[in-house]
């Protein structure tokens, strides 16, 4: 019944998703259509919304482009196949390889939702030449599918920014500690929930082994080939300089220890780029190999570039006009202090369908949660992290963050978002169930 539930699923979004450039201009579409039927706002007024919100997310845009292709180029050098490569050989059934692939993806994503989106897509692909047999489809949607726990992992947003002096909730709610969100015995037996969970129900996904759509390992194998050196100009000595790279890969290191060990610093997306380009640098030995690999990289970043601005004009739309408070309200009025965890949650997962970022969803939602869940008597973390659970719940379902998984793994959405809705369905009664009933 569970693979028939998952066939149906599978042949409904091939059948009936479009492109995410094409979703994201049908949201643009219906969120200026609710902005006044609901808001009552003008079109003009809604036009200027859009527009004016069309920039906003240019640094995370260019951020996730660097996710892309720094994280393609480290998982790329000779060093890191060795260990992808040899990772992939503990898998010798495609059930073994779709485990393995969830698990891996669910201990990176808790460390850093970037870095847990590059390794699990670079992981499948490895897993995919070492299991020919497995369904590449299942494979990657799997290894999208640990993304799911980042939120209520080192890197949550929410859970970093109320622990995080100066916040601008502070003078509402003070600061609270990440030993009551992020550490705070509910949140981690939610993610012990999931590490369990979601590899079990990716693997209940499989279909028969003759319905099982495989890619050709030798073309995936020809794609991450290094090309030769060439000396035809005395410009390619220095192109091929492997003391260029070092040094410059030492610079990069020795930063990043001054960061961490004299300023105390803590892990963000920028940091991690920044890792894993200087160690990109410095591995692929030379800085021509480091091109061709960066070349490679940033073929699949076109998606990235052209579908960021239209959500930001979304987020616009939403935030201005009141609608993303208005849904906020909504849930408010029909929630209980026992039920109103997993309202909060339910409401951040709409929200999150049109303003696809943890902190801009945040700064939505913060003010009417946190007030709303204190008259119900709930406590502040539990509502903050009842919203970044929320938030993290339907990217299983928004193209937005797949791009770059979707990038490395050379598939498209319509490919792995019918598995996806399973593992959205399942989830979201465990996390609604949890985040209300867990100590």
């Amino acid at each position: 019944m569970f693979k028939g539930l998952t066939n149906a699923s599978v042949r409904l979004v091939e059948r009936y998703l479009p492109d995410p450039f094409v979703i994201v201009m049908l949201l643009t579409l219906v969120v200026f259509a609710l902005g006044m039927g609901i808001e009552q706002q003008s079109p003009v007024a809604m036009v200027e919304f859009w527009g004016g919100g069309f920039w906003d997310l240019l640094t995370f845009g260019m951020q996730m482009v660097l996710v892309l292709v720094t994280g393609f180029v480290l998982a790329s050098t000779p060093f890191f196949r060795k260990i992808l490569a040899s990772l992939a050989r503990m898998a010798k059934t495609p059930g073994q390889a779709i485990v393995l692939v969830t698990v891996v993806s669910i201990f990176a994503a808790w460390i850093n939702w970037g870095f847990g989106l590059v390794i699990g897509a670079l992981f499948a692909r490895q897993l995919a030449q070492a299991v020919p047999r497995v369904d590449y489809r299942l494979l990657v949607a799997s290894a999208y599918s640990g993304f799911i726990v980042w939120h209520g992992g080192l890197a949550s947003s929410i859970g970093l920014l109320v622990a995080t002096d100066g916040h601008f909730m502070e003078d509402k709610i003070g600061i609270i500690s990440t030993s009551e969100t992020i550490f705070a015995g509910f949140n981690l037996i939610l993610v012990l929930l999931m590490l369990i969970v979601i590899p079990l129900v990716n693997r209940l996904m499989m279909g028969r082994p003759e319905d099982a759509v495989t890619v050709d390992p030798d073309k995936l194998a020809e794609e991450e080939e290094t090309p030769g050196l060439k000396w035809e100009r005395p410009a390619d000595r220095v192109e091929n300089s492997v003391t260029l790279s070092q040094a410059t890969g030492v610079m990069g290191l020795v930063f990043l220890g001054y960061y961490f060990l004299v300023e105390s610093g803590s892990l963000n997306l920028n940091i991690v780029n920044f890792a894993f380009l200087m160690l990109g640098i410095m591995l692929h030995g030379r800085p021509r190999h480091f091109l061709n690999s960066m070349q490679e990289a940033i073929k699949g970043a076109g998606g990235i570039v052209i579908q960021f601005p239209f959500y930001a004009g979304i987020m616009g739309m939403m935030i201005e006009s009141g609608l993303a408070a208005t849904f906020s309200q909504w849930f408010v009025a029909i929630s209980d202090e026992t039920t109103y965890p997993l309202f909060a949650f339910l409401s951040a997962g709409i929200v999150n369908i049109f303003v696809p970022s943890g902190g801009g969803q945040w700064a939505v939602q913060a003010e009417i949660m946190l007030e709303a869940g204190a008259a119900l008597g709930v406590d502040h973390a539990r509502t903050a992290m009842a919203v970044a659970w929320g938030d993290a719940w339907t990217n299983l379902i928004q193209p937005f963050w797949a791009l770059p998984a979707l990038a490395i793994a050379g598939l498209k959405a319509k490919d792995i978002m019918g598995f996806c809705l399973i593992n959205l369905l399942v989830t979201g009664v465990i996390i609604g169930l949890g985040l209300m009933f867990l100590p």
